[in-house]
């Protein structure tokens, strides 16, 4: 066989790994998470990226202090606040995310 034709192959194998690859770890990660889609597990990724977004944009919330975790719509905020003001504002922008269900609000004020 020609060198460029068994290259071709290589990736044609290795595309077809990973295809196979992807198939099986996605579903997976549903499973591990309780959901019963991708597209739910898809659908929670763009909310907590979109509430880590919303704080990233806000002057009044520290958003490398702030976890953000969603489940099935539910966003749970864990980590601390400043101040019971910044607690509420992400709070506040969290409910302002399209998709948002129920907030979870386990953030600390830091005396």
């Amino acid at each position: 066989m020609p060198m460029q034709t068994t290259g071709s192959l290589r990736i044609a194998l290795a595309a077809a790994l990973v295809a196979t690859a992807a198939l099986s770890v996605l579903p997976g990660c549903a499973v591990t998470r309780g959901q019963s889609t991708v597209g739910e597990y898809i659908d929670d990724a763009s909310i907590t990226t979109a509430v880590k977004a919303k704080f990233v944009e806000s002057k009044s919330v520290e958003a490398v202090a702030i976890k953000v975790e969603t489940l099935n719509g539910t966003v749970m905020l864990s980590g601390f606040a400043k101040s019971q003001n910044e607690r509420a504002e992400a709070e506040r922008l969290t409910w302002s995310v399209k998709g948002v269900k129920a907030v979870r609000n386990e953030l600390a004020v830091r005396p």
